[in-house]
């Protein structure tokens, strides 16, 4: 399966705002730097806890079905918290795409990834590179409010750490100990 963003964040799950005041900044100076941060400490936390913090977009590409160990009409889904399919297209042999009904497959969400259970087994794709496409709506919610408080807590200290940190290589090498207690209960393992 080939991931690709096809719909990013509105917001994100700390404002401007809120860091500016957590990092007692009155000023604007350095807003464009503070929001720099914002972004880059959300992908780094995601990237780490193997989850996606506030609504975004995602398809799935992938050449065959992709099925779970349990049975091949079912697909794990890997993104984490996962909201809904909102599509699932198959491409013929002339790269025409064909949607699969909602009606013949049941979509598990939940904050740990999901799955889709399909009731037949899908036709399979003509073209044999990305034949497949599933779009997903994944994260916790579309406003910060949905996210868990401690992973926007450990947001502003990962931005605090990084802006007072400026310049340090040994800055950016290792996620602080209190971000990682924080994070670490919403960390999601590889089983494979």
């Amino acid at each position: 399966m080939r991931p690709i963003l096809i719909a990013g964040p509105a917001n994100e799950p700390v404002s401007l705002t809120d860091a500016k005041a957590w990092l007692r900044e009155d000023n604007s100076d350095e807003d464009l730097l503070i929001q720099t941060l914002l972004v880059s400490a959300r992908l780094t936390l995601e990237a780490w806890t193997r989850r996606l913090f506030i609504t975004q977009g995602w398809r799935l590409m992938c050449d065959d079905w992709p099925t779970s160990k349990n049975s091949p009409l079912t697909i794990d889904i890997a993104f984490a918290p996962l909201q809904s399919v909102t599509a699932i297209k198959i491409y013929d042999s002339n790269n025409i795409a064909s949607p699969v009904a909602s009606s013949t497959y049941y979509v598990s969400s939940g904050e740990h990834g999901g799955r889709i259970r399909f009731q037949t087994s899908p036709p399979n794709p003509g073209r044999t590179i990305d034949g497949i496409e599933i779009d997903l709506i994944v994260g916790y919610g579309s406003s910060p409010t949905f996210i868990p408080e401690p992973l926007r807590r450990a947001i502003l200290l990962l931005v605090a750490h990084w802006r007072e940190h400026r310049g340090d290589d040994n800055a950016l090498t290792a996620l602080p100990p209190p971000v990682l207690a924080l994070c670490a209960p919403y960390r999601r393992e590889r089983l494979v």
